[in-house]
């Protein structure tokens, strides 16, 4: 059995290549609270904190790039560029993936190099290109030398010595915790409110299904089936090659977790990305290379079923991606403790 047939098997796709019956999907809505692991449950005062520290640029070299910077919370959780820019305008190779409901995957990074949002915000203080930190242990040295944080550590951690790089990527997974958006018109669709998607929006399902996009785009984050903390959904993209859309975009420039892992098999392996609210984070994939979904739906029904959607099955699975898009929370700019003097000169 070759490589390509168990990866299709793994997706849940050969009953639709085959043209087999339409495969049953185990349709979910999305969870009111994200999962936390146990040693470190979610607090009010660590998603204080959490949120100061996401939003602040001292965290980086210059002072000029923080978390928000390429994950616009304001809006749809990324920055709509192809790919970022870090510090000192340096731009990244990859596009950044929208923070809002990363709390559901199961590994984090498009390559799955962090199995959790605390190893996760750990990453890119210390990367050259997005934040340029010379390490980890600089990046908390700035933090303690800010006296206003200490009280929000000591209210998130407890007493003593608590002002640590762990504690405060743990704050920020915290934080990113509550960015969560359940309740779209497709979450009270599948609780029973059958007035909630329109007749368009329904057709996109079950087009959505039928043509095998629900394979890989499964569970209540379309990321893939619920798996442990740590444990990667990924998916090989592109699987084929045989259309013109893999040269346009540069689709296999990029060997993907293989820089990971240095194993030929991981070779253009992805960890799947979350299908909620699409219409916040153009462009597509992970060199942003599309710029418009009615485009990507077409390439990947091309790239990963080998198959060619009409016109209007793209607009009404677009349609029912749409229906993905949830309420967001609220969200407020902190007030970030005062900075002490020659700070960032140091």
């Amino acid at each position: 059995m070759n490589a390509r047939f168990v990866l299709l098997i793994a997706c849940g796709l050969v009953a639709g290549l085959a043209g087999a019956a339409e495969p049953q999907v185990h349709w979910q809505a999305l969870p009111t609270v994200a999962p936390a692991p146990a040693d470190n449950p979610t607090t009010p005062a660590k998603v204080r904190l959490g949120k100061m520290l996401f939003f602040d640029s001292r965290l980086s070299s210059t002072g000029t790039v923080s978390c928000f910077s390429c994950h616009n919370v304001m809006e749809g959780g990324d920055d709509h560029r192809p790919v970022s820019i870090g510090v000192e305008a340096q731009r990244g190779g990859r596009n950044a993936p929208t923070v809002w409901n990363a709390a559901f995957l199961s590994v984090q990074f498009w390559d799955g190099r962090a199995a959790t949002l605390e190893d996760q915000a750990k990453g890119p203080p210390v990367n050259s290109v997005e934040m340029g930190m010379k390490s980890l242990t600089m990046v908390i040295e700035r933090i303690r030398r800010i006296p206003g944080y200490a009280p929000y550590f000591h209210q998130a951690f407890g007493p003593g010595e608590v002002i640590t790089m762990d504690n405060a990527a743990k704050a920020i997974a915290a934080y990113e915790r509550t960015l969560i958006t359940p309740g779209s018109a497709y979450d009270r669709y599948v609780q029973g409110d059958h007035s909630a998607l329109t007749a368009q929006q329904v057709r996109g399902m079950q087009t959505f299904a039928a043509v095998g996009c629900a394979g890989c785009h499964q569970g209540p984050n379309f990321s893939g089936p619920p798996l442990p903390m740590g444990t990667g959904f990924f998916v090989k993209f592109p699987i084929y090659t045989n259309n013109p859309y893999v040269q346009k975009y540069h689709l296999m420039s990029d060997l993907g977790r293989y820089d990971v892992t240095h194993r030929e098999a991981d070779k253009h392996m992805w960890r799947v990305p979350g299908l909620r609210n699409l219409l916040y984070t153009e462009p597509y994939f992970h060199n942003g290379s599309v710029a418009s979904l009615p485009q990507a739906v077409r390439v990947m029904a091309a790239t990963q079923l080998d198959r060619k959607l009409t016109d209007a099955q793209v607009r009404d699975i677009v349609a029912f991606l749409g229906a993905l898009n949830g309420p967001f929370p609220v969200q407020t700019m902190p007030r970030l403790p005062p900075t002490p003097g020659g700070l960032l000169g140091r």
